[in-house]
């Protein structure tokens, strides 16, 4: 067994569409990135990176290549799978805690479960999504942008 913690951070901003847990949220602004800025999928890679000794999303999709310039995350997320399984790894379970003062997690969070269950092949029952305002304190609270924190474990095929 192994366990991977990820974290990531993009602030919110006009102009673009908001894409979370791979579906996308109606929203007035959205998450800046090079990819399309789904801050919950690159937790969840980064903590399966980490499982495996690996280095993070940063290295292996890294924002100086325009060739995946507006990269959809559930690509990062499938390849990242990849890895894992590459080395032998395979998903158990994802537990991660979404922090942002809007939009609201509620509504998409059965929708965000099921399309991180599909990318890593899961039981949905095996992905934890919730969501934290932090009560209006720091970035976060103030809406300025969103923060995962992510958890994996993984088992040897």
């Amino acid at each position: 067994m192994r366990v991977g913690i990820g974290f990531d951070v993009h602030r919110l901003t006009g102009g673009r569409r908001l894409v979370l847990g791979g579906i996308e949220i109606p929203f007035e602004k959205g998450l800046l990135g090079h990819s399309d800025g789904d801050v919950l999928l690159h937790a969840i890679s980064d903590a399966i990176l980490g499982a495996v000794s690996e280095d993070d999303i940063g290295v292996h999709f890294p924002d100086s290549d325009k060739d995946i310039e507006g990269i959809d995350s559930a690509l990062i997320l499938e390849r990242v799978s990849g890895i894992a399984r590459d080395r032998g790894y395979r998903v158990v379970n994802v537990d991660s805690v979404v922090v942002a003062r809007m939009p609201k997690i509620a509504p998409y969070r059965e929708a965000m479960k099921q399309r991180i269950a599909g990318i890593l092949s899961v039981d949905a029952g095996m992905v934890g999504v919730k969501g934290k305002t932090t009560e209006g304190l720091g970035f976060t609270g103030r809406g300025e942008g969103i923060a995962v924190h992510a958890v994996v474990l993984l088992e040897e095929i």
